[in-house]
């Protein structure tokens, strides 16, 4: 084992549907959008992460710019792969190496997925060199990511809010109790964002466009305590088909998200329902963790205290709490029993 030790790295990746972070010596080396483009007449890889994301939406016919990950999960293998091995490039400790490492993985995955979708996470990093691939459930690394010390026989709650799901999960003892995983998060809201501009001003927007719109101004309640400034937004008028400004308002993107957000908090509270009672006392007292880009919300955990009158307490730094959570995973590779073996 000695010698196979010296030539392995270990890395922790949080292979996200908007973006993929990775850690190594305990340091977040790689932290960009999960986007490749592909040169569709060679099928290679042009770019991948933020050179990717710049060329969003303004492409051509021979280069198509793709999200491999939809929903949480691998959508497109052969571009997750491209996708991967280029991040792995990028490392520090791996790049320009003559022998290439063999690697040790520690991988999240969303807790509502199936088991081909599991394998299909697991091929992916076998095609990068990976000798062992260990997987973590997202909602168990973003609330070691957190803080919280899951071993305790104390309940926890915490929602992780990423770009293609939410997970709602209680956990107690190193394990989840109880947990639902949702495809309402960060992209559908971008989209909710989109088609509000369409459906009320007739402006087309794109989905960077949108994506900004819902980081600067987005809202979680009409009312916030502090004001934020109404912002110009860029698109193409949809009657005359010219390039048109209009100013938005942050209680106009209330408006497109509040369905998306009423679904998220009916989700919270039927697994509170499904909560043994037990833990559920533990979570009066403890309250509730948000995690993941959707945390940053404005007004999100005031509106989630107004719903369930616990306590909400936002994770530092939400955006890296589950790769946080992965790295603390990787080192206790053997003190967790709830890491998933290939």
């Amino acid at each position: 084992m000695g010698l196979f030790d010296m030539f392995t790295q270990e890395i922790a990746m949080d292979l996200g549907t908007a973006n993929t972070l990775i850690i190594h010596n305990n340091k977040i080396i790689i932290d960009q959008p999960s986007i490749v483009s592909i040169d569709r007449t060679t099928g290679k890889p042009i770019a991948v992460g933020e050179q990717a994301k710049l060329m969003q939406g303004k492409t051509h016919e021979n280069i198509k710019a793709v999200r491999p990950l939809k929903d949480g999960v691998i959508a497109d293998f052969h571009a997750s792969e491209h996708m991967i091995k280029e991040f792995i490039k990028q490392i520090p400790g791996i790049k320009g190496r003559f022998i290439q490492p063999a690697l040790r993985i520690v991988i999240c995955i969303p807790s509502g997925i199936t088991e081909v979708e599991k394998r299909a996470v697991k091929d992916s990093a076998l095609k990068v060199n990976a000798k062992e691939v260990k997987l973590i459930y997202e909602p168990m690394a973003a609330a070691i990511g957190a803080g919280i010390d899951v071993q305790n026989p104390e309940g926890n709650m915490i929602v992780d809010i990423g770009g293609g799901t939410t997970e709602i999960a209680v956990i107690a003892l190193g394990g989840i109790v109880c947990d639902r995983s949702l495809k309402i998060a960060g992209d559908v809201f971008t989209n909710d964002i989109a088609y509000f501009l369409r459906s009320y001003y007739n402006l087309y927007v794109g989905e960077r466009t949108a994506e900004r719109i819902k980081i600067e101004i987005g809202s979680a309640l009409e009312e916030l305590d502090y004001p934020l400034e109404d912002i110009p937004v860029q698109g193409r008028d949809m009657i005359t088909g010219k390039p048109k400004e209009i100013m938005v308002n942050y209680k106009e993107i209330f408006k497109a998200l509040d369905k998306s957000l009423m679904r998220i908090e009916d989700a919270v509270m039927e697994t509170l329902s499904l909560t043994p009672p037990e833990l559920a006392a533990d979570i009066y007292k403890t309250g509730i963790y948000l995690a993941g880009g959707g945390a940053l919300l404005h007004g999100l955990a005031d509106r989630i205290h107004k719903k369930t009158g616990l306590p909400v307490c936002v994770a530092e730094d939400p955006l890296r709490a589950v790769v946080r959570g992965t790295g603390i995973a990787l080192k206790n590779i053997n003190k967790f029993s709830f890491l998933m073996s290939n």
